[in-house]
Protein backbone atom coordinates (compact mmCIF):
# COMPACT_ATOMS: atom_id res chain seq x y z
CA UNK A 1 0.00 0.00 0.00
CA UNK A 2 1.53 3.64 -0.74
CA UNK A 3 2.76 5.32 2.14
CA UNK A 4 0.94 8.29 0.35
CA UNK A 5 -2.28 9.22 0.64
CA UNK A 6 -4.77 8.21 -1.62
CA UNK A 7 -8.42 8.97 -2.58
CA UNK A 8 -10.49 6.66 -4.22
CA UNK A 9 -13.62 7.95 -5.24
CA UNK A 10 -15.36 9.99 -8.76
CA UNK A 11 -13.96 13.11 -10.28
CA UNK A 12 -16.54 15.03 -8.45
CA UNK A 13 -17.72 16.41 -4.70
CA UNK A 14 -20.31 13.78 -3.24
CA UNK A 15 -18.88 12.48 -0.13
CA UNK A 16 -15.25 12.98 -0.50
CA UNK A 17 -15.03 16.69 -0.82
CA UNK A 18 -15.58 17.23 2.75
CA UNK A 19 -12.28 14.53 3.28
CA UNK A 20 -10.66 16.67 0.53
CA UNK A 21 -11.18 20.16 2.38
CA UNK A 22 -10.10 18.46 5.27
CA UNK A 23 -6.69 17.39 3.93
CA UNK A 24 -6.36 20.63 2.95
CA UNK A 25 -6.69 22.47 5.73
CA UNK A 26 -4.54 20.12 7.80
CA UNK A 27 -1.72 20.40 4.52
CA UNK A 28 -1.51 17.15 3.61
CA UNK A 29 -1.24 15.92 -0.03
CA UNK A 30 -3.16 13.09 -1.59
CA UNK A 31 -3.22 11.46 -4.72
CA UNK A 32 -6.62 10.68 -6.31
CA UNK A 33 -7.79 7.88 -8.03
CA UNK A 34 -10.95 8.11 -10.02
CA UNK A 35 -13.57 5.54 -10.61
CA UNK A 36 -14.71 6.33 -14.37
CA UNK A 37 -16.40 2.62 -14.70
CA UNK A 38 -17.99 0.12 -12.88
CA UNK A 39 -15.48 -2.19 -13.24
CA UNK A 40 -13.54 0.17 -10.73
CA UNK A 41 -15.85 -0.34 -8.17
CA UNK A 42 -16.29 -4.13 -8.70
CA UNK A 43 -12.20 -4.29 -8.05
CA UNK A 44 -12.32 -2.43 -5.35
CA UNK A 45 -15.24 -5.36 -3.53
CA UNK A 46 -13.50 -7.98 -4.84
CA UNK A 47 -10.18 -6.66 -3.18
CA UNK A 48 -11.96 -6.80 -0.25
CA UNK A 49 -11.56 -2.94 0.49
CA UNK A 50 -14.28 -1.66 0.84
CA UNK A 51 -16.04 -3.25 4.22
CA UNK A 52 -19.44 -1.84 3.55
CA UNK A 53 -19.37 -1.96 0.18
CA UNK A 54 -19.63 2.08 -0.18
CA UNK A 55 -16.72 4.76 -1.31
CA UNK A 56 -15.36 7.00 -0.33
CA UNK A 57 -12.12 4.49 0.67
CA UNK A 58 -9.15 6.26 1.73
CA UNK A 59 -5.69 4.60 2.07
CA UNK A 60 -3.24 6.58 5.41
CA UNK A 61 -0.93 5.34 7.69
CA UNK A 62 -0.91 1.73 6.13
CA UNK A 63 -5.20 1.29 6.33
CA UNK A 64 -7.69 1.37 4.24
CA UNK A 65 -10.54 3.74 5.74
CA UNK A 66 -14.22 4.02 4.50
CA UNK A 67 -17.47 5.43 6.06
CA UNK A 68 -17.22 9.38 5.70
CA UNK A 69 -17.17 10.40 9.55
CA UNK A 70 -15.02 8.03 10.56
CA UNK A 71 -11.92 9.23 7.96
CA UNK A 72 -12.82 12.55 9.02
CA UNK A 73 -12.42 12.00 12.59
CA UNK A 74 -9.01 10.17 12.02
CA UNK A 75 -7.89 12.76 10.12
CA UNK A 76 -9.18 15.82 12.21
CA UNK A 77 -7.67 13.60 15.40
CA UNK A 78 -4.17 13.69 13.49
CA UNK A 79 -3.92 16.92 12.61
CA UNK A 80 -5.23 18.91 15.51
CA UNK A 81 -8.39 19.85 13.95
CA UNK A 82 -10.41 17.96 16.87
CA UNK A 83 -10.56 20.44 19.94
CA UNK A 84 -8.32 20.17 23.43
CA UNK A 85 -10.87 17.79 24.95
CA UNK A 86 -13.45 15.63 25.10
CA UNK A 87 -16.08 18.93 25.74
CA UNK A 88 -14.63 19.88 22.79
CA UNK A 89 -14.77 17.43 20.98
CA UNK A 90 -18.54 16.56 21.33
CA UNK A 91 -19.10 20.07 20.48
CA UNK A 92 -17.58 19.96 17.26
CA UNK A 93 -18.91 16.63 16.51
CA UNK A 94 -22.29 18.35 16.97
CA UNK A 95 -21.81 21.14 14.21
CA UNK A 96 -19.99 18.96 11.81
CA UNK A 97 -22.73 16.70 12.18
CA UNK A 98 -25.14 19.45 11.40
CA UNK A 99 -22.94 20.54 8.53
CA UNK A 100 -23.00 17.57 7.27
CA UNK A 101 -26.88 17.03 6.75
CA UNK A 102 -27.09 20.08 5.05
CA UNK A 103 -24.38 19.16 2.58
CA UNK A 104 -25.65 15.59 2.32
CA UNK A 105 -29.02 17.90 1.31
CA UNK A 106 -26.78 19.53 -1.33
CA UNK A 107 -25.47 16.52 -2.53
CA UNK A 108 -28.23 14.61 -2.98
CA UNK A 109 -30.43 17.28 -4.79
CA UNK A 110 -28.26 16.96 -7.67
CA UNK A 111 -29.60 13.44 -8.58
CA UNK A 112 -33.62 14.39 -8.10
CA UNK A 113 -35.61 14.23 -11.23
CA UNK A 114 -36.12 17.77 -13.15
CA UNK A 115 -39.71 17.93 -12.13
CA UNK A 116 -38.70 17.96 -8.28
CA UNK A 117 -35.65 19.75 -8.62
CA UNK A 118 -37.10 22.99 -7.65
CA UNK A 119 -39.08 21.60 -4.59
CA UNK A 120 -35.78 20.25 -3.30
CA UNK A 121 -33.99 23.35 -3.63
CA UNK A 122 -37.10 25.61 -2.14
CA UNK A 123 -36.08 23.25 0.47
CA UNK A 124 -32.54 23.13 0.92
CA UNK A 125 -33.10 27.02 1.38
CA UNK A 126 -35.61 26.81 4.03
CA UNK A 127 -33.83 24.59 6.34
CA UNK A 128 -30.26 26.45 5.51
CA UNK A 129 -32.21 29.61 6.65
CA UNK A 130 -34.40 28.25 9.46
CA UNK A 131 -32.47 25.20 10.50
CA UNK A 132 -28.93 25.21 9.54
CA UNK A 133 -27.41 28.90 9.31
CA UNK A 134 -28.95 30.53 12.82
CA UNK A 135 -27.18 28.11 14.85
CA UNK A 136 -23.46 28.42 13.08
CA UNK A 137 -24.70 32.27 13.30
CA UNK A 138 -24.64 32.29 17.08
CA UNK A 139 -21.97 29.84 17.59
CA UNK A 140 -19.67 32.53 15.89
CA UNK A 141 -21.30 35.53 17.88
CA UNK A 142 -18.12 35.47 20.33
CA UNK A 143 -15.62 33.79 18.96
CA UNK A 144 -13.41 33.20 15.58
CA UNK A 145 -14.47 29.85 15.68
CA UNK A 146 -17.20 27.74 16.35
CA UNK A 147 -15.75 25.99 19.07
CA UNK A 148 -12.44 26.60 21.48
CA UNK A 149 -9.65 29.23 20.46
CA UNK A 150 -8.28 27.26 17.50
CA UNK A 151 -9.52 26.05 13.85
CA UNK A 152 -10.96 22.98 14.01
CA UNK A 153 -13.04 20.58 11.59
CA UNK A 154 -15.80 22.40 12.67
CA UNK A 155 -14.76 25.54 10.87
CA UNK A 156 -13.68 23.65 8.01
CA UNK A 157 -16.76 21.70 7.17
CA UNK A 158 -18.43 25.29 7.48
CA UNK A 159 -16.87 26.97 5.13
CA UNK A 160 -17.57 24.48 2.68
CA UNK A 161 -21.17 24.12 3.39
CA UNK A 162 -21.63 27.95 2.77
CA UNK A 163 -19.57 28.15 -0.17
CA UNK A 164 -21.41 25.95 -1.65
CA UNK A 165 -25.15 27.21 -0.59
CA UNK A 166 -23.88 30.28 -2.00
CA UNK A 167 -22.98 28.71 -5.49
CA UNK A 168 -26.99 27.90 -5.06
CA UNK A 169 -28.63 31.18 -3.41
CA UNK A 170 -26.08 33.80 -4.01
CA UNK A 171 -27.85 36.43 -1.19
CA UNK A 172 -28.27 33.77 1.37
CA UNK A 173 -25.94 34.88 3.73
CA UNK A 174 -27.16 38.20 3.57
CA UNK A 175 -28.86 38.74 7.02
CA UNK A 176 -26.00 36.06 8.76
CA UNK A 177 -23.18 39.02 9.10
CA UNK A 178 -21.09 36.73 11.53
CA UNK A 179 -20.67 33.75 8.77
CA UNK A 180 -19.80 36.13 6.57
CA UNK A 181 -17.04 37.88 8.42
CA UNK A 182 -15.87 33.74 9.40
CA UNK A 183 -15.25 33.39 5.34
CA UNK A 184 -13.07 35.91 5.25
CA UNK A 185 -11.37 35.16 7.72
CA UNK A 186 -10.96 31.27 6.98
CA UNK A 187 -10.25 32.52 3.23
CA UNK A 188 -7.18 34.24 4.38
CA UNK A 189 -5.80 30.86 5.82
CA UNK A 190 -2.36 29.89 3.41
CA UNK A 191 -3.86 26.44 3.38
CA UNK A 192 -7.24 27.28 2.63
CA UNK A 193 -6.51 30.11 0.21
CA UNK A 194 -4.31 27.32 -1.89
CA UNK A 195 -7.34 25.06 -1.81
CA UNK A 196 -9.55 27.57 -3.39
CA UNK A 197 -7.30 28.82 -6.18
CA UNK A 198 -7.88 27.55 -9.71
CA UNK A 199 -6.13 23.88 -10.71
CA UNK A 200 -6.38 22.80 -6.94
CA UNK A 201 -8.52 19.11 -5.86
CA UNK A 202 -11.26 21.29 -4.92
CA UNK A 203 -13.89 19.95 -7.68
CA UNK A 204 -16.17 22.12 -9.18
CA UNK A 205 -20.57 22.02 -8.68
CA UNK A 206 -21.62 18.38 -10.31
CA UNK A 207 -22.37 18.30 -13.58
CA UNK A 208 -24.29 16.05 -15.75
CA UNK A 209 -20.98 13.98 -16.43
CA UNK A 210 -20.73 13.64 -13.31
CA UNK A 211 -23.90 12.37 -12.44
CA UNK A 212 -24.02 9.84 -15.42
CA UNK A 213 -20.15 8.22 -14.53
CA UNK A 214 -22.04 8.01 -10.55
CA UNK A 215 -25.18 5.95 -11.88
CA UNK A 216 -22.97 3.98 -13.85
CA UNK A 217 -20.41 3.12 -11.27
CA UNK A 218 -23.11 2.79 -8.63
CA UNK A 219 -25.91 1.28 -10.88
CA UNK A 220 -27.30 -1.20 -8.37
CA UNK A 221 -28.40 1.77 -6.02
CA UNK A 222 -30.22 3.05 -8.68
CA UNK A 223 -32.57 0.16 -9.88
Amino acid sequence: MSEKVVLHYFNGRGKMESIRWLLAAAGVEFEEVFMTRREHYVKLLDDGALMFQQVPLVEIDGMQLVQSRAIMNYIAGKYNLYGKDLKERALIDMYAEGTSDLVDLIIMSVFAPPENKQKQLSNIEQKAKERFLPVFEKGLANSDFLVGNQLSRADVHLLEATLMLQEIFPTILSTFPKIQAFQGRMKALPRISKFLQPGSARKPPPDEVYVKTVKEVLSHLFK
